[in-house]
């Protein structure tokens, strides 16, 4: 019992064998995808797909920071719209990305605060992009969080920060405002010695699994094209950084995706 919490289907590398792509998923015991949109286009994608996969994908929706020129009133509205489809769990993956500065952060955090205060009203989680922005990422997360007020399904399950790759002491303060953590393929990498660290302190009850494929593909499969498929490498990396088997590894990050996107689908 699988489940794969960030991935982009929608990447053009898909386009010619993406149903042998979710058989395999299947066949590997996944029983959730969610696909992540970046812009407007792998938005709607992202929700077509779900559509298409009823209760198996589901859909997050929102602008990357890198494609925040894209964010305007019309594009907004948009998302409003396509928020309201139940195959659409969160708003995501927005956030801030200093690497590329493709943007300038004061543009950053405001395409950012506007996105979560859409999440907000649209009572939906986030889904967090971090890339060497983590104290902004932080200070902004926390003060939407304490904003919200307390009877706010979000209060309880505000979102996850994808694909984790700061340490256990930046992690802190958002596990203790409930956030939760996707954790991908370089965790296996064996120049990422951090990155099992902060894995390893991590609470498990706070953990996803994610491939963000076809991105950061698993060791020893690096070098292909990732694909959802490939999360059993992730999960016993994970297994064996908490001690635990691989069955107990996958059925409790399973189960904490089910909880924080209010999934009602029943897992065994």
């Amino acid at each position: 019992m699988f489940a794969d919490t960030h991935c982009h289907l929608d990447d053009r590398r898909f386009e010619k064998d993406l149903p042998k792509v979710i058989s395999r998923a299947e066949d590997e015991g996944l029983v959730l995808m969610i696909n992540s949109g970046a812009d407007m286009a792998s938005s709607e994608a992202s929700v077509r797909l779900a559509r298409q996969n009823e209760g198996f994908i589901f859909a997050n929706i929102g602008f990357h920071p890198n494609r925040i020129n894209e964010l305007n009133a019309q594009s907004l509205k948009r998302l409003r719209t396509l928020a309201k489809d139940p195959v659409v769990l969160a708003i995501g993956e927005i956030g801030l990305d200093y690497h590329w500065n493709t943007f300038p952060a004061w543009q950053q955090k405001e395409a950012f605060r506007v996105q979560l205060d859409l999440a907000a009203e649209m009572q939906l989680p986030v889904v967090i992009h971090s890339r060497k922005s983590t104290d902004d990422v932080v200070e902004i997360l926390l003060e939407w969080h304490t904003n919200l007020p307390t009877e706010h399904p979000q209060k309880a399950r505000p979102g996850a920060l994808h694909s984790w790759s700061d340490s256990y002491e930046k992690a802190k303060p958002l596990i203790e405002a409930g956030f939760y953590f996707g954790v991908s393929g370089p965790v296996t990498y064996q120049n990422a010695p951090d990155r099992r660290e902060c894995t390893a302190a991590l609470p498990l009850e706070r953990i996803l699994i994610e491939t963000d494929c076809p991105y950061l593909t698993p060791h020893p499969l690096r070098g292909k094209r990732n694909e959802p498929a490939y999360v059993l490498k992730i999960v016993e990396e994970v297994a064996r950084l908490h001690h635990k088997s691989v069955q107990e590894t996958a059925e409790i990050t399973t189960r904490n995706a089910f909880k924080l996107y209010g999934l009602k689908i029943q897992v065994s």
